[in-house]
């Protein structure tokens, strides 16, 4: 679980944008909160961020997929970092900037920070907390480290940070030596940290192509429920030769796909397919959605055919069951959930998500939304709905709706919102009026 994360210097966050997952003393839905007693503490399942346009929304989301990508894939030799430091500033795209993050794994916290500009990692922590101690398990400063005592004396440890590039992290490259004591932080962003943007795809949609799935029969109930017209999701078998991808892609999963594993691919139409070798057979299904017609008769469909908010709830829902899992660990991060969705539809599917949560929760949803109908204290918390907003000097702050001292719980908080008593909303500087006349056809240009 995300307990916090900030950064600094990074794209619109000028200063220092903490985003903290702890709940306050709110006693709205307090059933739901994951209980940490050994620490006292009570974690959030999910946090709602509001704001206008170019208000910071996306770029919060980007710094997290930058993260992730950092720790988990790491860079090449010679590489850029492909940090985007925030460009107004007095030090322009050259500054550094700082990313640091607060993770629950396993009942222990830990505390992962990092500093870094476009050449070179300048700064890399790692600390560990229990209920009653707290230990720094590693400081790197430029090419110097410092170990905790305990491990201080690692001759593997050592050699493994010697072959750490400039312009990588130590983290990744110790997992990556095969080095097991800071893997519990690298295996969180690897396989917990799920980030899905409004025009991308989240991946395991084969879970609808496999009846014997546990998930199978109720993601086609859901899609029924959720008013998308299709009975169920099905595969549809075809031979590698009549995929439609270029020669040299069929070559390379010729090559690439070993026994057992699983690939994902989508055309340019949005249709899905799955692969995979079995008995060294290379197999291949496509995902079709069914209707039913007038007689009752199934009829199918390519998934391009469907609609906008279907295709996005078939990529949404694997997520959302996902999360809702007894015993699931997944952080999702979704920019912009209500993309081609209807209101109510977004609302029944974060209500499913919240019906699931507990004090024995561990999963956790981070959306950004421009849904104001969302924005009702009967179904998140003051502490759950955070703004982004941009001021005059093109900086961006995150502000907790908790934080404002006249938001009662029994307000109505969409009324304040809209007349840009919190922020976060759009300010026009003069009503906008569309150009008035006729077009003269000698000026248009076909």
């Amino acid at each position: 679980m995300i307990i916090s994360f900030s950064i600094d210097n990074w794209m619109s966050f000028r200063d220092r944008a903490t985003f903290s997952m702890l709940a306050t003393r709110e006693r709205q839905h307090g059933e739901r909160l994951a209980l940490l007693p050994k620490f006292n503490s009570r974690l959030l399942p999910i946090s709602a961020i509001y704001g206008g346009n170019a208000s910071g929304k996306t770029n919060l989301f980007k710094a997290l997929f930058f993260a992730k990508t950092l720790v988990v894939k790491g860079t090449q030799p010679d590489s850029h970092l492909g940090v985007e430091s925030f460009r107004l500033g007095s030090a322009g795209p050259e500054g550094a900037s700082r990313f640091e993050f607060q993770l629950l794994i396993d009942e222990l916290i830990y505390g992962f920070d990092f500093v870094l500009n476009r050449r070179e990692v300048l700064h890399e922590q790692l600390r560990v907390a229990t209920s009653s101690s707290e230990k720094t398990l590693y400081t790197r400063t430029g090419r110097e480290m410092e170990f905790h005592p305990s491990l201080k004396n690692d001759a593997f440890l050592q050699f493994a940070f010697k072959g750490t590039r400039d312009n990588q992290l130590f983290l990744t490259n110790s997992v990556s030596q095969k080095v097991d004591n800071f893997r519990p932080v690298y295996d969180w962003f690897k396989d917990k940290l799920e980030l899905v943007a409004p025009d991308s795809r989240f991946e395991p949609y084969e879970q609808f192509l496999d009846e014997a799935h546990p998930l199978y029969a109720t993601m086609n109930a859901m899609l029924q429920q959720l008013d998308t017209g299709i009975t169920h999701l099905g595969g549809e078998d075809l031979s590698i030769d009549n995929l439609p991808f270029p020669e040299s892609i069929k070559m390379k999963i010729q090559e690439d796909v070993k026994e057992g594993m699983t690939v994902r691919l989508m055309s340019n139409q949005n249709d899905r397919y799955v692969l995979s070798r079995k008995g060294g057979e290379l197999m291949a299904k496509k995902l079709v959605a069914f209707h039913a017609n007038a007689d009752g008769a199934e009829v199918k469909f390519e998934i391009r055919q469907e609609s906008d908010g279907s295709q996005r709830v078939i990529d949404l829902l694997p997520a959302f069951l996902q999360l809702s899992a007894p015993g699931s660990q997944k952080v999702v991060v979704i920019d912009e959930v209500d993309r081609s969705l209807h209101t109510l539809l977004t609302q029944q599917l974060l209500q499913s998500y919240l019906r699931s949560c507990s004090s024995l929760s561990r999963a956790q949803l981070l959306l950004t939304t421009h849904d104001v109908l969302l924005m009702d204290q009967d179904f998140l918390r003051r502490d759950e709905m955070w703004v982004a907003q941009r001021n005059s000097e093109g900086v961006s702050c995150l502000v907790p709706f908790s934080d404002f001292k006249d938001v009662r719980y029994d307000k109505d908080i969409r009324k304040s919102y809209l007349q840009g008593r919190l922020g976060g909303i759009p300010f026009f500087s003069s009503p906008i009026e569309l150009a008035q006349g006729e077009v003269s056809s000698e000026t248009v240009e076909v």
